[in-house]
This record gives structure tokens, C-alpha cells and sequence, in this order.
């Protein structure tokens, strides 16, 4: 994701989010950052096969743009249950 992606999504969250709900998200990312270091290191045949599968799934047609990944972070923080992300 860009820096100019990540910083709006920064803006829109601090603009959204009360400080109670930004300290419980800040808590989770750091606790899922813990989780996610415990792993053990991708080998680099992993690397490729994540990487292929990621070019199949664009030519697929298989992405979400930043518009619909904020349009869904907006629906999230609005509380409406059903967004538009689905599982590819």
C-alpha cells in the first residue's frame, strides 16, 4: 500500500475512531505484530508461490482498490454489518 493510501487511512481512522476504540486497536495490531514475529521465516519457494499467486489473482481480476477498501472501512466504523469485501 502507498504512503499516500496509508496516510489517509491514518486520517480517516483518528477521524472516526474514539480514543477508547483507537487504544483497543493499537493494543490488537501490536498484539497480532507479536503473533506474526513467533513465525518461523517463509522459504523463498513459499515467497514464490505467494508471489505467483498474487499475480494470478490480479489478472483474475481478484483485488480491491483503495476506494473499496475505504468504502468498506467507512461502513465498518458506520457499524453496518455487511460491507463489500467478500473471500476470493
Amino acid at each position: 500500500m502507498s504512503t499516500q493510501a496509508l496516510t489517509g487511512l491514518r486520517d480517516y481512522l483518528t477521524g472516526t475512531l474514539s480514543t477508547n476504540d483507537m487504544m483497543w486497536l493499537v493494543e490488537e495490531l501490536k498484539e497480532y505484530v507479536r503473533k506474526d514475529e513467533a513465525q518461523d521465516p517463509y522459504t523463498i519457494e513459499e515467497i514464490h508461490e505467494r508471489i505467483a499467486q498474487s499475480e494470478r489473482d490480479f489478472a483474475e481480476g481478484r483485488y480491491f482498490t483503495d476506494d473499496e477498501v475505504f468504502e468498506d472501512l467507512r461502513m465498518v466504523a458506520e457499524g453496518q454489518e455487511e460491507f463489500n469485501q467478500t473471500t476470493a
